[in-house]
C-alpha cells in the first residue's frame, strides 16, 4: 500500500482562511490595468481600450459602487467611459480628426 502519498497535504495546509482561487488577477492589478487602457485610449483604439478599461475598473472595485474604492479603478472607469464616448462621437461623424484645424 502506499500510505504516504498525499498525506502531507492533509497535515499542512497551505492556509485555513483562504477558500477562493488565486489563479486570476487580483484587484489592484485590474485597476492597474484598466487605468493604462484608459489613457492609451485617448490615442488608439479608443472604442476597444475605453470599454475595456471600464469593464477592469468595474471589476476591480468589486462590481459595486458602494465601500471603499481604489482610486486607479474609479480613474478607470471614468477615464474609460469619457474614452468609450469621444470614440463613439468620432465614429459617428459628429466630430472628425482634425476638424476646425484648417
Amino acid at each position: 500500500m502506499m500510505a504516504g502519498f498525499g498525506q502531507s497535504a492533509r497535515r499542512n495546509p497551505r492556509s485555513r482562511g483562504r477558500t477562493w482561487s488565486r489563479t486570476g488577477p487580483d484587484r489592484a492589478t485590474l485597476g492597474i490595468i484598466g487605468a493604462i487602457c484608459a489613457v492609451a485610449g485617448f490615442f488608439v483604439l479608443g472604442i476597444i481600450l475605453g470599454p475595456a478599461a471600464i469593464v477592469c475598473g468595474w471589476l476591480a472595485m468589486g462590481r459595486t459602487w458602494t465601500g471603499s474604492r481604489h482610486v486607479p479603478a474609479l480613474i478607470a472607469v471614468v477615464l474609460g467611459a469619457i474614452d468609450t464616448l469621444l470614440a463613439l462621437i468620432w465614429l459617428a461623424g459628429a466630430a472628425s480628426p482634425g476638424a476646425g484645424v484648417f
